[in-house]
């Protein structure tokens, strides 16, 4: 194991140790990779469509959707101006709802109009960032907050909209704990600033409690 990596890994599990010895015994039973950030932010337009596309869906239909959509593409990259020459009702037919179809072409247009700057978004702090990915129609706060964690990998995020985190957070400390915003807010203050890594664990709950 690479040390840097190691010495890193121990500094988030002996921060859950101390901070919410319940989430500790997730996470030191579960897999955990360090959070990625993407340093090619050409990319990121085609990881903001697949997220868009991707809302409210499971995995194996968003898969087969965004393989749709990526195949329209020469090299399988979607870029705004390549986008923009396909109208709604083509990307319709690969298989996004009309909403999805104008929000991909909306994204498309802003990026392509420099009226949103992609390239710009790592430099900005969490709230920035989010508050710049929600000018596109169609990408709300979850969203952005997904790409905040997977694409930019932000250690400090959790998503108080994501439904999976509240059926995990639900099953690890019961529904009474979590009955309110506020006492969400309660549980993941104390995660700060590695918030992020406690929603992977919470995830990894929600996802082993629905098999």
């Amino acid at each position: 194991m690479n040390m840097k990596r190691e010495k890193t890994l121990n500094k988030i599990y002996r921060h859950f140790e101390e901070r919410d010895p319940v989430l500790f015994s997730v996470l030191s039973g579960m897999p955990l990779e360090l959070l990625q950030k993407e340093k090619k932010t050409d990319i990121y337009f085609s990881k903001l469509c697949r997220e868009i596309i991707s809302q409210q869906l499971g995995g194996k239909a968003a898969a087969a959707i965004v393989g749709r959509f990526s195949a329209l593409f020469p090299g399988e990259r979607a870029t705004p101006e390549n986008v923009l020459g396909f109208s709604e009702h083509a990307l319709r037919n690969v298989g996004m709802s009309w909403a999805k179809a104008r929000s991909v072409r909306d994204l498309a247009a802003k990026s392509a109009a420099r009226e949103l700057n992609l390239q710009m978004i790592p430099a900005l702090g969490d709230e920035a960032a989010i508050a710049e990915l929600m000018k596109v129609k169609g990408i709300g706060r979850w969203t952005a907050e997904m790409f905040l964690i997977f694409t930019l990998g932000r250690e400090d995020v959790f998503s108080f909209g994501d439904l999976g985190l509240r059926k995990g957070l639900a099953a690890i400390y019961g529904k009474r704990k979590i009955a309110t915003p506020r006492s969400i807010a309660r549980i993941t203050m104390a995660w700060a600033p590695y918030r992020s890594y406690g929603s992977l664990a919470v995830w990894h709950v929600a996802d082993n409690a629905q098999k």
